[in-house]
């Protein structure tokens, strides 16, 4: 018996391994001093009761998603707490994710915006490749998981078509959904997702503006694993949203191929941004 304990203290006692760091510094977003208290005048109109019914919403989707990984899920609410960020870690066989009161109350940050912040984290479990050396998918591969298939996942038997109706939508991304999607539904879907990562991209951006018609241009020589820049993550929200695969198409956590929108199959749409991504498929 004494063997048993000491070897579980042995386990516990290792230190979690961080694809985002807890403490904010290497985050959803990267090191930031804002602080949003619960009441703060600046907040948005999140409340905890909105917050752990998002939460709650995902994780019932992702917990059974986890198990059959053989491991545990576990989503740590931290609504008192004001930081303006959200993290991953795994240890031993839990799979955790870390979501903070201060984002979701942010300003920039709708509720569709936090829900993708947790798909986000979700991704680093289980976005595939690319991924940072160890068991993390990378930044901008965890936000391309993140619309193309944990959203798409989570919402795809809500009412689309009616929330949609209700949103101010980008014309650039109604007419881009249109284009890759036919049925009503899936077109809904996907601007909602498209919509939810803009939400998050001016925050991302420091403040600076965003748009739908202006892609970064930029091209990467290798594939860049920490945090694209604002408008390259919209460019990646926007276009996990665009891609047709379905989401039960499997990613593979060496194969940055699988499951996804590839240039080399002819996709024009869907495809990771190479402002951040550096096929290797070509």
């Amino acid at each position: 018996m004494l063997k048993k304990a000491l070897v579980l203290i042995s386990i516990l006692a290792v230190p979690a391994s961080f694809a985002c760091d807890m403490h904010g510094n290497t985050g959803f977003m990267p090191e930031n001093d804002m602080q949003i208290a619960v009441g703060d005048k600046s907040a948005n109109d999140m409340t905890e009761e909105k917050f752990n019914a998002i939460i709650d919403k995902v994780e019932a989707v992702y917990k059974k998603v986890v198990k059959e990984k053989k491991a545990i899920l576990k989503v740590k609410r931290k609504w008192k707490n004001n930081t303006v960020n959200a993290s991953a870690q795994q240890m031993w066989k839990y799979w955790i994710v870390n979501m903070y009161g201060g984002l979701a109350r942010h300003p920039d940050v709708s509720a569709d915006g936090f829900a993708m912040v947790v798909c986000h984290e979700l991704g680093h479990h289980l976005g595939g490749a690319p991924r940072y050396t160890g068991w993390a998918s990378n930044e901008g591969q965890a936000d391309y998981f993140g619309s193309m298939k944990c959203f798409r996942r989570v919402f795809e038997n809500d009412d689309n078509v009616t929330i949609i109706s209700k949103m101010e939508i980008d014309l650039e991304a109604k007419d881009k959904c249109n284009t890759s999607f036919t049925n009503e539904g899936e077109v809904a879907l996907c601007i909602r997702a498209a919509m939810a990562g803009k939400s998050l991209a001016k925050l991302l951006n420091r403040g600076r503006s965003v748009s739908f018609k202006t892609p970064d241009t930029s091209v990467v020589d290798q594939t860049n694993n920490k945090h694209p820049a604002g408008q390259c993550r919209l460019d990646t929200y926007f276009q996990g949203a665009l891609c047709t695969k379905e989401w039960s198409s499997e990613v593979d956590p060496k194969d940055p191929t699988k499951g996804v929108c590839n240039r080399s199959e002819n996709y024009d749409l869907g495809v990771r941004p190479l402002c951040w991504y550096k096929p290797s498929e070509s």
